[in-house]
């Protein structure tokens, strides 16, 4: 027997290097996001989401031809399959949005040929035209899986795929938004944008370990849809709008915070465990806040006024610790300005992420060794066995 206690223990696997990726990179310390080396803030202000997908999943920004071809296939893959919508409506209304995804993404298997063979990874073998159709499907579906059971749960139907709009402005079409301005679309674009990849965080390292299996693709987003669902990992967005409307006004910020320090409570949106500085991505997000305020000329829920000096607030009692805003402190509050129900939040969140799962399935699998940790037992040694008339 391996003496175990040899073994490195890292409860969390904090600080073990599991893998060789070449998708994103986070310098926590400057607060620097890239995806493929492109910085965060130049994708947001400048790319898609459609695009931004391309370059996780094959490592460079498309053609336009390519760019075309990519988001023409997300487009038709947009359509559900008529058996998946009624399987939908045959659910309890009152289930949960991310049990639903999770339910209905594992299915897909069922519907396209999503299937991946040890051959066709053979010696390192890059598929190109598998890889994109399977992408395809798995980001044009996992939309339209939100919007239609936001629809069917609510006693209506599933609204039609838009060929002709984006991804982003076609999920508002489809939720059923009303007056979709261009400055929602592009809210709703840059924020996909920014929730697509984020290195080797729970629901990623899941998404690897599945991948590891050879399972299909739809199952690894399943698994990796199943890891998000946890309030430790998806949800913060959720949470954050909880907390602010159980707040009365912007003047009891304050004091909230105090007593919310005092008690050793979580401040939900603040802080991150990969950086010392604000989130780059809250920093944009932070700017589309006021463009939304600046557009709707003050007209917005108070919950804007209490974030802000919930923020300011923040930065006088915690900066020095390195607890800044982070992503999620003002998605949540762009969704909820948008009319987009709180519970949807975190699918919302597996929408956009997708596109990184599937980025770290195509390495994963092309360089595979499945995962396999050891541990070391802390257990009882050498028990005899007693008879049940004995115990």
């Amino acid at each position: 027997m391996t003496d175990s206690s040899t073994h490195l223990y890292s409860p969390g696997l904090v600080g073990i290097i599991a893998t060789e990726s070449s998708v994103s990179n986070i310098n926590g310390e400057k607060g620097i996001l890239s995806y493929r080396g492109y910085s965060i803030e130049e994708l947001a202000k400048k790319s898609t989401f459609e695009e931004t997908s391309y370059l996780l999943l094959f490592g460079e920004l498309p053609t336009k031809a390519e760019l075309e071809e990519f988001t023409t296939k997300v487009a038709e893959y947009r359509e559900l399959p008529t058996d998946l919508i009624k399987i939908l409506k045959s659910l309890p209304k009152e289930t949960k949005p991310m049990d639903v995804l999770q339910m209905a993404v594992s299915s897909l298997g069922t519907f396209y040929n999503l299937e991946v063979s040890p051959e066709m990874v053979k010696g390192k073998k890059y598929n190109k035209d598998y890889f994109m159709n399977t992408s395809a499907a798995l980001i044009g579906a996992l939309g339209s899986i939100v919007a239609a059971w936001h629809r069917i749960r609510s006693d209506q139907e599933p609204i039609t795929s838009n060929s002709e709009s984006t991804y982003a402005e076609n999920f508002l079409l489809m939720l059923g938004a009303e007056k979709i301005t261009p400055l929602m679309t592009r809210i709703m674009d840059a924020t996909l944008v920014l929730h697509g990849e984020h290195t080797i965080n729970a629901s990623t390292f899941t998404a690897m370990v599945t991948s590891s299996t050879l399972a299909n693709a739809s199952q690894v987003v399943a698994s990796a849809i199943g890891s998000l669902s946890g309030p430790l990992h998806g949800g913060a967005n959720e949470k954050v709008v909880s907390m602010l409307s159980r707040i009365d006004s912007k003047d009891d910020i304050r004091p909230w915070l105090d007593d919310t320090l005092k008690a050793k409570n979580v401040v939900w949106g603040m802080g991150h465990r990969e950086y010392s500085v604000k989130d780059p991505r809250a920093n944009i997000l932070t700017d589309m806040v006021q463009e939304l305020f600046n557009e709707r000329e003050g007209g917005v829920t108070d919950i804007f006024e209490k974030a802000i000096e919930l923020e300011k607030a923040c930065e006088e009692k915690l900066a020095h610790k390195g607890v800044y805003p982070n992503v999620d402190f003002y998605s949540g509050i762009l969704y909820k300005e948008m009319d987009i129900p709180t519970d949807i939040f975190t699918p919302i969140f597996a929408m956009s992420r997708v596109s990184g799962w599937l980025s770290h399935w195509i390495e994963q699998i092309q360089d595979n060794k499945i995962f396999r940790p050891t541990q070391n037992y802390v257990g009882s040694d050498d028990r005899d066995y007693t008879d049940i008339s004995g115990r």
